[in-house]
């Protein structure tokens, strides 16, 4: 799955479903999520932000860019990574990256 956004935009959000292996939403109920982003090929995040639950039982949550987010025309890898009432952590996907494609503006 590839995201698209325009340098510096904001809008869209980036909106997610949390799945596990057999593509069951995953109930987060109670716990919290942050966002991280990465250039392909660096190891230097540059997004490391809350998401928002949208509704935990469905597992969907939100990230909403600031305008620093999208200021750099490139192509970077992103995860959601889900903090559980019992401190357990998950990283979603888990078997790979949404990828992210900043696009330059014309203006």
């Amino acid at each position: 799955m590839t995201f698209y956004v325009k340098q510096n935009d904001t809008s869209p959000a980036m909106l997610a479903t949390l799945q596990d292996a057999n593509f069951t939403a995953v109930d987060i109920t109670g716990a919290s999520v942050r966002f991280h982003m990465r250039p392909i090929g660096s190891a230097q995040v540059t997004v490391d932000a809350a998401a928002t639950i949208v509704d935990a039982l469905a597992g969907e949550v939100r990230y909403d860019w600031q305008a620093a987010d999208t200021a750099t025309v490139g192509a970077y890898q992103a995860e959601f990574e889900v903090t559980y009432v019992d401190a357990s952590i998950e990283t979603f996907p888990n078997d790979a990256y949404i990828r992210v494609q900043i696009i330059d503006d014309i203006t």
